[in-house]
């Protein structure tokens, strides 16, 4: 006879509670959960409102002791960033998870919900859910401080252009809006200097030759002085200020892949300090552009000339970019001029913007055939050459015409007017003309055709955005140089793509069947000018307002 032996199913047995005499389940404490969270709060002594520093101006929070940092909404780095400000009470507990809780991005609260566990009676592990507030305190931090005192640097770059025009700075000023190399920029300032001469200057000297200088000078100066303002001598330029070397560096590095230049670095003690061996410097960084700006007319060396493929000595600078652009109007041969090739063989402008001069087409022909000299360099395919009878319109009760060659035979008929240089009836102050054979210097050197200003501002459709930067005020002079550099965008397709152009929609859109060919930008390469405003969601990124 064989016994069975049942299986005995052993579970464990429940107790009461010492405190409230409810079964539960056997523990350390012999206490419920209920009764043991109203006799023991593990989150006590941690904070539950705790105050966090944020600057508005550059949207930083402060940490401690001494850095601000910058965290989008309900990111990580923002979320380690309020961890840490109760680091040493989260240090008696063990911290299980930690996350936001949803807030409006204008309330100025930031809540963190935190689950921790700690040990308590004879081992009992007790885990609590609870939440700890944040209130953002507006508080502007030392950078932004030292920004708007408007008065304290680390580094200046003085970018300057002995001529009397602006167009290389107007582009300049695009190509800084377009890659966003003003951001870390704490000032920007305007510089116009100009030299007076004595009343009887001729207007023919260098800049070195002249007589007294002035930045940014009031319109009575020349009067009080008995001076008067030179034609030929002036300096535009731009200062640009930074609180690090640093990002001045990165500055002049941009400027020299953008145009052709040159710089000089210097730096001046401010302080020191022989204990900690510390210096405080103020850096300086002095950048100078070729003088040579778009449809400047320009004569080269004759060593420069035979190296660039045998080319005229008289040329046009047809664009100025990263290289000066020439081409030689009697050939339609075309070099390119390095910022190195420039200060290695420099040349000068023949003449300033001011001298240009309207003629109109008597008779124009397009050369077909052309003998091209042994060693002759790159053609232009843009250009057709032509050969042109003008006369200028200030003379038209004469009967004095004149004849030359030029780059604009694709678009000259006659009739049409044109702008240009009266080389002939010039006192041009050069030392390569002077030793050139006055038979190889041209009477007259087309520039542009001339097309009606007022109905072209008109039909502008579009516009450009400008640096904030410290200005006396814009003249007339610096408008009408504004204005010829938005008539060199339309024409130039090359320039435009380096600009941002934006559609300006308070100007409504014309039909080009009623254009008398002066030529427009298309909508196609226009960019809506979008004004991006806070992040009213809360979404991640959405900055603290005020």
């Amino acid at each position: 006879m064989e016994y069975m032996t049942e299986s005995v199913d052993r579970s464990p047995g429940h107790i009461l509670c010492c405190e409230c005499g409810v079964p539960i389940s056997p523990n350390p404490a012999n206490i419920c959960v209920a009764c043991l969270r109203s006799k023991v709060d593990i989150s006590q002594g941690v904070p539950k409102q705790v105050s966090i520093s944020f600057c508005k101006q550059c949207q930083r929070y402060f940490q401690p002791p001494a850095s601000w940092v910058q965290c989008a909404l309900e990111s990580r780095e923002l979320l380690a960033l309020c961890l840490k400000k109760i680091k040493a009470p989260l240090s008696k507990v063990r911290l299980v998870d930690a996350g936001f809780v949803w807030t409006e991005p204008h309330s100025k609260r930031l809540k963190v919900k935190l689950t921790i566990q700690k040990e308590v009676m004879n081992g009992a592990i007790l885990q609590q859910v609870f939440v700890v507030d944040y209130v953002v305190q507006s508080q502007m931090c030392g950078d932004c401080h030292r920004v708007e005192a408007k008065d304290f640097w680390k580094a200046v770059i003085q970018v300057r252009q002995k001529t009397l025009h602006k167009k290389t700075f107007y582009y300049l000023e695009q190509l800084i809006l377009k890659y966003g190399m003003h951001q870390n920029t704490l000032r920007i300032k305007e510089i116009h200097v100009v030299f007076l001469c004595s009343p009887d200057c001729p207007g023919t000297h260098s800049g070195d030759q002249a007589g007294l200088e002035l930045r940014n000078p009031p319109s009575s100066a020349s009067q009080v002085l008995g001076l008067k303002a030179c034609a030929t001598t002036a300096w535009n330029g731009l200062d640009f200020y930074y609180s690090s070397k640093q990002h001045a560096q990165k500055m002049v590095e941009f400027l020299q892949g953008t145009v052709p230049c040159r710089y000089k670095a210097s730096q001046r003690l401010i302080s020191q300090d022989i204990h900690s061996n510390t210096y405080n410097y103020k850096s300086t960084f002095s950048v100078e552009i070729v003088p040579i700006c778009k449809d400047n007319v320009v004569c080269l060396s004759p060593k420069l000339a035979q190296s660039l493929g045998n080319m005229s000595q008289i040329c046009i600078c047809i664009r100025v970019t990263s290289a000066i652009h020439l081409i030689d109007p009697n050939t339609l041969q075309v070099a390119d001029i390095d910022g190195n090739t420039f200060w290695s063989h420099p040349f000068n402008s023949l003449c300033h913007p001011k001298q240009l001069e309207e003629f109109i087409v008597i008779e124009c022909s397009v050369v077909r055939d052309l003998k091209r000299s042994a060693g002759a360099g790159v053609i232009s395919k843009k250009h057709t050459l032509g050969e042109v009878w003008i006369q200028k319109t200030s003379e038209m009760n004469t009967d004095k015409q004149y004849f030359c060659r030029t780059h604009l035979g694709h678009l000259l008929n006659p009739g049409d007017l044109v702008l240009g240089f009266d080389l002939a009836n010039c006192n041009l102050n050069d030392e390569h003309v002077n030793k050139m054979n006055s038979d190889r210097v041209p009477d007259v050197v087309l520039i542009k055709k001339s097309y009606d200003r007022t109905k072209r501002q008109r039909r502008r459709n579009w516009k450009l955005k400008e640096l904030a930067r410290d200005r006396e005020g814009m003249d007339t002079d610096d408008e009408r140089q504004y204005q010829d550099f938005l008539e060199d965008l339309e024409e130039d397709e090359a320039i435009r793509k380096n600009v941002n152009i934006y559609r300006d929609a308070t100007i409504p859109v014309e039909s080009d069947t009623d254009d008398e060919g002066a030529p427009r930008i298309s909508l196609a390469e226009m960019l809506e000018d979008l004004q991006i405003s806070q992040d009213a969601t809360g979404e991640e990124g959405a900055s603290m307002m005020s």
